[in-house]
């Protein structure tokens, strides 16, 4: 028995969709039309109906768009609706945690305003603390509660007190959209130190002084100058190269000799500046 087909507004209204949602899902690779007409119309059958219920699902269940993706498709570890469900229960549950822990800090700021020991500085203070909250979830999809605690204590035997006051006071709120910039930036700073170090260039060359001033302008921009913070961080990394391979909380970017060579270059860099 031959299936039925859809063109676009028919299926949309079947589905009630819009026609730019289902371009959209097209485009993410959510759901693709399973044919096109001669004319180069997209036509959907039944079995697509089924696809986007359960994308709508679990789109109002709270999943993302790549999320989704990863539960759908083809090549997935298959899951029963109840595991999904499950999942989505004790993100909510965190969620919900994280949210109790705001309303707190906004009842205890409202009960200081009524009290009148609260100022405008006060409020920055928590609005901050919310904004650090808010996006305090996004590493745990990059790394373990492990990974997580060893960055802390790193991070606690390495900032002074006045270096984390100061971070405070610029308002430093390191989100994953931050993190995945920084990264693409990194992550060429690092294969450039690894082929330059390798070939056993000129340290203080012009491909290598082009590495040591990239690297500089990424550690200018997340200490903005601060000789505190920049002694913090510095120190961060001694206390990471310090540890062994099998305690760091994440592989070192570059090797030893390599790190060596960069060591060289940066020196070059310091003393032209």
């Amino acid at each position: 028995m031959d299936q039925r087909l859809y063109r676009t507004g028919q299926f949309a209204r079947k589905a009630s969709v819009s026609i730019r949602t289902l371009r959209y899902y097209d485009k993410e690779g959510l759901l693709a039309p399973s044919q096109y007409s001669e004319s180069g119309y997209r036509l959907y059958t039944d079995a697509d109906l089924v696809n986007l219920q359960q994308i709508l699902a679990l789109k109002f269940l709270g999943f993302s768009l790549e999320e989704i993706k990863a539960l759908l498709r083809p090549t997935a570890v298959p899951q029963s609706l109840g595991d999904v469900l499950a999942q989505q229960k004790e993100m909510m549950r965190a969620k919900r945690v994280q949210l109790d822990g705001i309303i707190k800090a906004i009842d205890e700021t409202a009960q200081l305003l009524r009290n009148g020991e609260c100022d405008w500085d006060s409020l920055v203070r928590v609005i901050q603390a919310i904004q650090m909250e808010q996006n305090k979830d996004w590493a745990k999809k990059y790394f373990t509660p492990e990974q997580l605690e060893q960055m802390q204590s790193l991070s606690d035997q390495s900032y002074s007190d006045e270096a984390r006051e100061r971070m405070a006071a610029r308002g430093i709120v390191w989100t994953e959209e931050d993190q995945k910039r920084v990264d693409v930036q990194w992550a060429s700073v690092n294969a450039d130190v690894a082929r330059l170090a390798d070939a056993n260039a000129d340290p203080a060359g012009e491909e290598a002084q082009d590495v040591a001033t990239r690297y500089s302008n990424l550690i200018s921009a997340f200490t903005g100058g601060d000789p505190e913070i920049t002694k913090g961080l510095n120190q961060w990394w001694q206390n990471f190269d310090s540890l062994p391979d099998t305690q760091k909380p994440f592989p070192s970017p570059n090797t030893k000799e390599q790190q060596t060579w960069f060591d060289k270059a940066l020196a070059v860099y310091r003393e032209r500046k």
